[in-house]
């Protein structure tokens, strides 16, 4: 446009240019807001477990995932309530990334997708954190997303809400109720848009003891020593080697001293059974069971 154009083709021009400003901010007003939930499952079971079962062991307590999801998603509602629910993200950890038959479950409801990150030989989810802080930063910069409830604590996620945040997208921290003290990250605190703690009402209804937990805790039977559980480990390791035999050391020696997860499970379960005890949330007798187990294959095999 030069200074010779005639008044009223500018007027025109500039009539025309607002008409398509009015009708680009008119279908901007009509697209709905949309909002995910991402929840950091390590964070959930931890942090749920201590404040409803009393321990953070997984094997210790039962959780309805199908129906705490259908809970977190009706609390999106409310809070988010001019928007629509893209889909819940369950981010969680698994030997070699392959699923256990719970997580197929909860990958297997509508809206909701799992991510997986690896499980090392502590039980430790690896690659999580950056799982979330991709999926975060993709729909913000794809404008998928306007707001994000992130269901998490850990430190590491401070990238990922920073990454989120550049692209315009809004998150919102939802944390569990700690019995003391806190149990999210102070920095991330500082980072979010807001916070939220969702208390033991909450989870009450989605968190119970397990069953194999709660009928060896009726029971009278006394606390028993490290050495007693132990000799329990051997004399365990001692059936499981008469059993499948020598050449299944190769399922446990590449992991030593840590036992292969099913294992583990299973020396803890017959563990139970003999003591009539239950192991779960005492670091200090599962690491005697452990040291039962492994020193009797190192005296049969010199390991």
């Amino acid at each position: 446009m030069n200074d010779d154009s005639p008044p009223d083709a500018i007027t025109t021009r500039l009539d025309l240019t607002n008409d398509l400003l009015r009708r680009m901010l008119a279908e901007v007003a009509k697209t709905p807001s949309t909002h995910a939930i991402f929840v950091d499952a390590g964070y959930l079971y931890a942090a749920a477990g201590r404040l409803v079962a009393g321990t953070e062991d997984r094997r210790a307590f039962d959780l309805d995932a199908e129906g705490l999801i259908d809970a977190l998603i009706d609390k999106a509602r409310t809070i988010f309530a001019d928007s629509r629910l893209l889909r819940v993200y369950w981010y969680d950890g698994a030997r070699r990334r392959i699923h256990t038959t719970e997580q197929q479950s909860i990958a297997e409801l509508p809206d909701v997708k799992v991510r997986l990150g690896n499980l090392n030989a502590n039980n430790q989810q690896k690659g999580v954190d950056s799982l979330i802080r991709t999926d975060l930063e993709s729909l913000a910069r794809h404008r998928a997303i306007s707001d994000a409830a992130l269901l998490g604590g850990d430190e590491d996620l401070v990238s990922a809400v920073e990454a989120a945040q550049g692209y315009g997208a809004r998150v919102h921290l939802w944390g569990i109720e700690a019995p003391e003290g806190r149990n999210q990250a102070e920095p991330l605190l500082w980072e979010v848009d807001s916070q939220r703690t969702l208390d033991l009402d909450f989870f009450k209804p989605y968190v119970s003891r397990s069953a194999v937990a709660s009928s060896y805790e009726t029971t009278d039977a006394p606390r028993p020593t490290r050495e007693q559980v132990r000799f329990v480990g051997a004399r365990i390791a001692a059936q499981w080697l008469g059993e499948r035999g020598r050449e299944s050391l190769a399922e446990v020696l590449p992991g030593h001293p840590y036992l292969p997860g099913p294992v583990d499970q299973d020396l803890l379960v017959e563990a139970e059974r003999m003591l009539q005890y239950s192991l779960r949330g005492q670091s200090d007798l599962r690491r005697a069971l452990r040291d039962g187990f492994w020193g009797h294959l190192q005296t049969q095999f010199q390991i």
